[in-house]
């Protein structure tokens, strides 16, 4: 790769990582899609991706949690099983394409609903204790397999379902996404045992946007502004899903 075009990757990162922290997610859909785009090896892209995506999602529950954006209860049961399930997503190899197209176009289908009506912060009215723990395994298994944290899977049905706020869905999705992070580069360390040594680069611009990110959604941008970037980001990561 030349000079100008690793920095132009490493801005496209930092971009990514300050777009998807603000509304509590932590990029790996558009990491993902940088990589490839700019003709990194498929072998290298799950891994850091996974890399980025826990060291972003660390400063959003930082933030997130630090603004009182945070409900514990509201987080664990979506997560006792998904840890496991993203685990053995890791460790498998990635879903078929058809497959991805169907997950891409949820994600497309649920922006628009975002882009036409944003979500209500009225009627707030948790999931039961079986439903979020029976998702969290869903969303965990996917998270692993498509090798993300499953918050931009996560965050727009809480929302959609009314079982939550919009501050604390991202909240919520930050920390959900940072345990099934850790859990699916666990996973995928015991199949490959190496870490890309590019990946130390990539970092510092993640770290850097993903700070200003998670500080503005969780400080400043209005609820409908970061209902608006959450669609946004859900459209990136539907095409990403679709056509690659």
């Amino acid at each position: 790769m030349y000079p100008e075009n690793i920095l132009l990757f490493i801005a496209v990162i930092l971009l990514v990582a300050f777009l998807y922290s603000s509304v509590g997610h932590a990029g790996a859909s558009g990491y993902i899609a940088a990589m490839a785009l700019f003709g990194m090896a498929p072998a290298t892209i799950k891994p850091i991706a996974l890399i980025l995506n826990i060291i972003v999602a660390c400063l959003g529950v930082w933030q997130f949690r630090r603004a009182g954006h945070f409900s514990w209860r509201l987080f664990w049961p979506f997560a006792v099983l998904s840890i496991p399930f993203a685990f053995l997503g890791g460790a498998l190899n990635l879903p078929t394409h058809a497959f991805r197209i169907a997950v891409g176009i949820v994600l497309l289908s649920s922006a628009l609903r975002f882009f036409i009506k944003p979500a209500t912060e009225d009627a707030v009215q948790p999931p039961s204790l079986p439903t979020a723990i029976g998702v969290g395994a869903g969303l965990g298994l996917l998270s692993g397999l498509t090798g993300t944290g499953g918050g931009v899977f996560l965050t727009p049905l809480m929302l959609l379902r009314g079982w939550s706020r919009t501050r604390v869905a991202s909240g919520v999705s930050a920390l959900f996404i940072l345990v099934n992070s850790i859990a699916g580069l666990l996973g995928n360390l015991s199949a490959t045992h190496q870490i890309p040594a590019f990946a130390a680069p990539l970092a510092v611009a993640a770290i850097v946007g993903g700070w200003l990110g998670a500080y503005l959604g969780s400080n400043r941008f209005s609820v409908l502004v970061i209902q608006r970037l959450l669609a946004f980001v859900m459209v990136l990561a539907g095409f990403k899903l679709i056509w690659t």
